[in-house]
């Protein structure tokens, strides 16, 4: 006990990881109110309509073509392509099918696994799924300047000590970058893919990025401009059903 008139003992200061984490954690938690706090999070499925344009080494290999997309957090996709919606990939769990007048196949499974590790870091399940899983680590790694606009910059670990950096506007908190590297398994080089999003538009209460750009090694891969975004529509699991009909040897004549 402390006699009277005694003054009370110094408060221990924070250890600085715990303060560096807690300042990484309040910024995640603006981005996620910018974003719309309860709604974003409650989100359950995405319909959207837009254009995609495709890149090769940078350089646009196409005009842009025509996109519907049905999101079903968090591992249920479907796109379907070209005015008649008649090229459409769907992704359910780990599998990918690929729907074309020669009916269905399952998508290339380089293809495959690259979709698969950009759902795996996508931003939703980032802010969704690794935030409340245990071992996760924050780090704030200070202020910067992404897309011309001034940022500050954090990192999550999740608990496979896989990392994320994601970048958020330090004046409207939403989310202008996100980073994350992997090593390839056959050549062993590490590869950077990164997705910014810009033209932020408020849809049901929820801040939506209608211009998203994803690139990889530091060339732009791809680039999509929204139309028109829905949420919690509904969207029916039948969407994302898939069976491979599609025989490569139909049609081919008989070996002699």
């Amino acid at each position: 006990m402390f006699s009277q008139g005694a003054s009370a003992p110094p408060s221990q200061p924070i250890p600085v990881d715990q303060e560096n984490a807690r300042k990484a954690k309040a910024i995640l938690d603006q981005a996620i109110q910018a974003l719309g706090g309860q709604a974003y999070l409650n989100i359950q499925d995405v319909s959207q309509e837009g254009r995609t344009f495709s890149f090769h080494h940078g350089q646009p290999n196409s005009f842009g073509v025509r996109f519907w997309r049905f999101y079903k957090y968090p591992d249920k996709d479907r796109v379907e392509m070209t005015p008649k919606r008649d090229v459409v990939y769907i992704y359910n769990g780990d599998k990918g099918y690929e729907v074309t007048f020669k009916g269905t196949r399952p998508v290339d499974t380089k293809d495959l696994n690259d979709y698969l590790r950009r759902q795996h870091y996508a931003l939703d399940r980032v802010l969704r799924k690794w935030l409340a899983e245990p071992g996760v680590a924050l780090f704030y790694e200070g202020q910067a300047v992404a897309e011309g606009k001034s940022v500050d910059q954090v990192t999550v670990m999740n608990g496979k000590n896989e990392g994320v950096t994601l970048y958020v506007d330090s004046n409207d908190h939403l989310p202008v970058k996100k980073t994350f590297s992997w090593r390839d398994p056959t050549d062993k080089e590490r590869n950077v893919e990164e997705e910014t999003y810009d033209n932020y538009r408020p849809v049901q209460n929820i801040m939506t990025p209608h211009t998203v750009t994803r690139s990889y090694n530091g060339d732009m891969a791809n680039q999509r401009f929204l139309t028109s975004v829905s949420y919690n529509q509904g969207v029916s699991d039948s969407k994302f059903e898939g069976q491979v009909t599609y025989d490569p040897n139909k049609g081919q004549p008989p070996a002699r």
